[in-house]
């Protein structure tokens, strides 16, 4: 090939490539990670309705208050999440009662859940202690990592899904992929629930999509956690991961039978104020993602202060029960200092019901776990991950929360 023909040749080609690079570096760099550039906002009043009234009461909260700001989360960023469905199924499809060298029972378990002639499957994989002779708490993993996090053999160990160190805390561990439930696939999200059980949401503005179908999954397994005497189904622990962590708290958010939400470097969308100049925006967000919300959210994307509501105010939904809230130091696209400080706007809703909560005004330096009643904190050294420290963390949390409800 002559030179001027080859030239002209590789520029075609690798030109479009070297466009797009270019400005997904310049979208990148545009995002602002200086503490001084992130300026001032106002957030939404947490304990004023929409009709002006102030809340002073845990009965005006609960009738009032609490209603609206779920209702304004599902119609303007995560949809609604559909009740309804004819019937739903348990079957245990595998069950090895010497897992983990006997220390663990290991069930996967089929739930599929029937709505106008049709079904979905998930299948949840758990493991359940052996030397611990009553129900056991449990933390449900909302995965996105894939089935390989969970190898039931136990000879893949992953520090996402510690489950041999659970297993030795006296914690059952189980977790389901969630694509058993949405594809995390802008193409591909509709074909499980979305596409199978409830069409009609992908029809609506504030219909619910990816985010949403993860958590009523989660809701779904919790269904089967009341039907297991080895499980305390009062005590069930949501944990989640980046786009995880999101859905883990709008479950705890909406679903009340969740005793502990934990959200581990949720970001933007998730335990982060939307509000903040800092890290990844609901611009970015709704553009790479926009099957993860309803149609709505896209209305406030670089139009953050005209949002109805913000992301302390998700965390507020959870309460009396807890919250727990991880970050790392390297994370700055999911904000650390914005995920603390929606902790702490959260907690004038603990306070109305009587705890003290006491955060401290400024966020704990790295390594640094801060517990309180029914809410915690830390922000670990290193990047976006979820590792065996940070459950470490979320153990410590949950042995001091429980040991408390005891008293």
């Amino acid at each position: 090939m002559p030179g001027y023909f080859k030239s002209s040749f590789l520029i075609r080609i690798y030109l479009p490539t070297c466009f797009v690079l270019l400005a997904l570096l310049q979208t990148i760099h545009a995002q602002n990670y200086d503490e001084a550039k992130a300026g001032t906002f106002t957030l939404p009043e947490l304990l004023v309705t929409q009709d002006g009234r102030k809340v002073t009461t845990i009965e005006q909260w609960e009738q009032i208050r609490r209603p609206e700001i779920l209702k304004l989360f599902e119609d303007n960023v995560y949809g609604q999440v559909p009740k309804d469905f004819d019937n739903i199924s348990f079957e245990i499809t595998n069950e090895d009662k010497k897992a983990m060298d006997g220390k663990a029972t290991l069930k996967q378990v089929a739930i599929t859940v029937f709505r106008n002639q049709k079904s979905v499957t998930i299948n949840l994989i758990i493991f359940i202690p052996n030397r611990v002779k009553h129900p056991v708490p449990v933390f449900l993993v909302l995965n996105h990592r894939g089935i390989k996090t969970m190898d039931i053999t136990r000879q893949n160990k992953d520090d996402f899904w510690p489950s041999e160190e659970v297993i030795e805390a006296g914690y059952a561990i189980a977790g389901f992929d969630v694509k058993d439930i949405a594809p995390d696939d802008k193409e591909k999200f509709s074909e499980g629930v979305l596409g199978r059980l409830y069409p009609e949401q992908r029809a609506m503005d504030n219909g619910m999509r990816a985010l949403g179908a993860w958590s009523w999954g989660a809701s779904r397994c919790i269904d089967y956690f009341e039907t297991n005497r080895a499980i305390d189904a009062w005590k069930v622990i949501t944990v989640g991961h980046s786009r995880g962590g999101k859905a883990s708290l709008w479950c705890g958010a909406q679903d009340q039978r969740v005793a502990i939400t934990i959200s581990n470097e949720s970001g933007n969308s998730g335990a982060a104020l939307s509000r903040r100049n800092y890290g990844e925006t609901v611009a970015l967000i709704v553009k790479n993602f926009p099957y993860w919300f309803c149609r709505n959210y896209r209305k406030y994307a670089g139009n953050e202060d005209k949002l109805p509501i913000d992301q302390h105010e998700l965390l507020a939904l959870i309460a009396p029960r807890a919250v727990y809230v991880a970050a790392a130091g390297s994370d700055l696209w999911a904000d650390p200092k914005g995920q603390y400080l929606a902790l702490q706007e959260s907690q004038p809703v603990y306070r109305l019901y009587g705890f003290k909560t006491g955060l401290p005004k400024e966020m704990p330096v790295v390594d640094k776990q801060v517990i309180r009643p029914c809410m915690g904190f830390h922000i670990r050294e290193g990047k976006h991950d979820m590792t065996l420290l940070d459950w470490q963390q979320f153990i410590r949390f949950a042995d001091s929360y429980f040991k408390r409800k005891q008293r």
